[in-house]
């Protein structure tokens, strides 16, 4: 069976990829693939989150086990396939790429081919600049300074560490499925 994901970023408006993989892949191997259309660095640490339909963060699948001293147990994205936790269209996940500032993209599956495999997953769709995958600190504190400021006359709610402009039909906004490349 292959997947494809639609990926979308709260930080740049245009930015939307499309990434065909097979069902039987890992998560390492959706992590690489996502890398590797945006041109980031594969060795720094980061974690896919499966999310409920409100982008609640459920369960965990990250990179390296960190040790943590939770009872649970650490989800490994090179021992976990995505067929064995992506069951439906629509499931919808987090990537988060950079830990320190907490950057992440909001993936969403959005069809399911059966019968069908691929031996590497790749790139379908790619539009707009991917952000930056790492932020100068300073520049950083300086959007939350400002934000925390602009914030002062109202109640601070959950959109304040959050981007309020996120809009989830981006994941199926007119013209994504017009730019496609060779399969």
């Amino acid at each position: 069976m292959i997947y494809s994901f639609r990926i979308v970023s709260d930080e740049v408006d245009n930015f939307k990829r499309e990434i065909k993989i097979d069902a039987d892949s890992s998560f390492l191997d959706f992590r690489n693939a996502i890398c590797d259309s945006v041109g980031y660095d594969k060795n720094q640490m980061s974690s896919f989150f499966l999310c409920d339909e409100g982008w609640e963060k459920e369960r965990e699948i990250t990179l390296e086990d960190m040790g943590s001293d939770t009872s649970e147990d650490a989800y490994l994205m090179e021992d976990c396939i995505l067929s064995d936790y992506i069951e439906d269209e629509g499931q919808r996940l987090i990537f988060t790429f950079d830990y320190l500032t907490d950057r992440s993209f909001f993936i969403e599956m959005k069809e399911s081919q059966p019968g069908k495999h691929l031996k590497d997953p790749f790139c379908s769709v790619a539009m707009g600049e991917a952000p930056h995958q790492f932020v100068d600190l300073d520049e950083f504190d300086a959007k939350i300074d400002a934000k925390a400021s602009a914030m002062a006359d109202q109640d601070l709610d959950d959109e304040f560490y959050g981007d309020a402009e996120f809009n989830e039909d981006e994941f199926d906004a007119a013209g994504f499925d017009e730019m496609k490349f060779d399969e």
